[in-house]
C-alpha cells in the first residue's frame, strides 16, 4: 500500500544535534509534498516552539503538538484541541510542589500567557537558549495554581533525568493517576528530561488517528519517524513505523525498521527509500 502521510518528529527526528533541519531533509520533504504525500509535524512542542520549524519547510503542513493535545495548521489555525480540566491542573501543580522545582501551564494562546511558569531557573544551560528564543511567549508568575483560569493544554516540568524520573513516579503513585497522561522525553547526553502532563488518552498516536481518520487516509498509508519515549504511540499507530539510528534503547527494542541518524540524514533517508518508493509518481 502506497504511504499517503509522513508523520514527523522534530527533535532529534528533523532537526540534527545542533536544532537546525538539513539539507537533506528539507530536499526529501520537498520531494514528498511534490509526490503528493502529506506531511505532519508530530511533537511534543507547543506551537510557539514548533511554528517556526514549520514554517520553514511549508506552510501547507499540521502539527500535532504538546503530545497530541493540539492539532494546528502552521498558519496557527486551532484544528482540534484535547483541553486538561482545569481543577485537575490545579492539583498536579500542588500536590507536586514538594517534589520539584519549577513547572509551566501550556494554554492555546497567542500572547504572553501561551507559556505561563513558576520558579524556572532559566539560567541552566539545558534551559537558557529556549527562554531567549521564546521570552516573548511567557509570563512569569509567582504562584502557578492562580492563573489556572480556562483549562490549560498540559501542565509540563523540565529538570535531570533522575530527577523528573522521580517526579513521574510519584505522580503515577497519585490518586489522580488514571485521569491523566504522564509523557516522558529524556535525553540522557544532555542529563534533561521533559515530564508532560496531559488529558487522559492524549498521545501523539491518538492524536494522529483522529486527524488521518479526518483526511481520510488508512492507517496502514502512514509511515511514522521518530526517536524517543513520547513517539511509542504514534510508531505503533503507524502502518510502517520508522525507528532514528538514535533513538533511545527503549524504542530500539520493538524491532521496528531502523534509517540513520538525525546528524546523517537518516529522516530523508527513510522517506526516500519507503515512503517515496511506495508513491504511484516514484514508480
Amino acid at each position: 500500500m502506497a504511504i499517503r502521510l509522513i508523520a514527523v518528529d522534530i527533535d532529534g527526528t528533523l532537526l540534527d544535534n545542533q536544532g537546525q533541519i538539513p539539507a537533506v531533509n528539507r530536499a526529501a520533504i520537498r520531494e514528498a509534498l511534490e509526490a503528493n504525500i502529506d506531511i505532519v509535524l508530530v511533537t511534543g512542542r507547543a506551537f510557539h516552539h514548533a511554528q517556526p520549524v514549520a514554517e520553514a519547510l511549508s506552510e501547507r503542513l499540521v502539527m500535532i503538538l504538546n503530545n497530541g493535545a493540539l492539532v494546528k495548521h502552521a498558519t496557527g489555525k486551532t484544528i482540534e484541541q484535547t483541553l486538561l480540566d482545569r481543577e485537575l491542573a490545579r492539583e498536579i501543580i500542588r500536590t507536586t510542589r514538594s517534589e520539584r522545582e519549577g513547572a509551566a501551564l501550556i494554554f492555546d494562546r497567542s500572547d504572553k500567557q501561551q507559556y505561563v511558569f513558576e520558579g524556572i531557573d532559566w539560567n541552566n544551560p539545558n534551559r537558557r537558549h529556549y527562554y531567549e528564543l521564546h521570552q516573548q511567549s511567557m509570563t512569569e508568575v509567582e504562584v502557578l495554581e492562580e492563573f489556572v483560569t480556562e483549562p490549560p493544554i498540559q501542565v509540563t516540568f523540565n529538570g535531570s533525568v533522575a530527577d523528573m524520573r522521580h517526579l513521574d513516579a510519584h505522580l503515577r503513585a497519585l490518586p489522580i493517576a488514571s485521569r491523566i497522561t504522564i509523557t516522558r522525553t529524556e535525553y540522557e547526553a544532555r542529563n534533561f528530561t521533559l515530564l508532560d502532563i496531559t488529558a487522559q488518552g492524549c498521545s501523539k498516536g491518538s492524536a494522529l488517528s483522529f486527524w488521518t481518520s479526518t483526511c481520510g487516509v488508512h492507517r496502514n498509508e502512514v509511515m511514522a519517524v521518530g526517536d524517543n519515549l513520547n513517539d511509542r504511540e504514534m510508531l505503533e499507530f503507524a502502518g510502517q513505523p520508522i525507528v532514528m539510528g538514535n533513538a533511545v534503547p527503549e524504542l530500539k527494542r520493538y524491532g521496528w525498521l531502523m534509517t540513520g541518524e538525525n546528524d546523517e540524514g537518516g529522516l530523508a533517508e527513510a522517506i526516500r527509500s519507503i515512503a517515496l518508493r511506495s508513491s504511484p509518481r516514484q514508480r
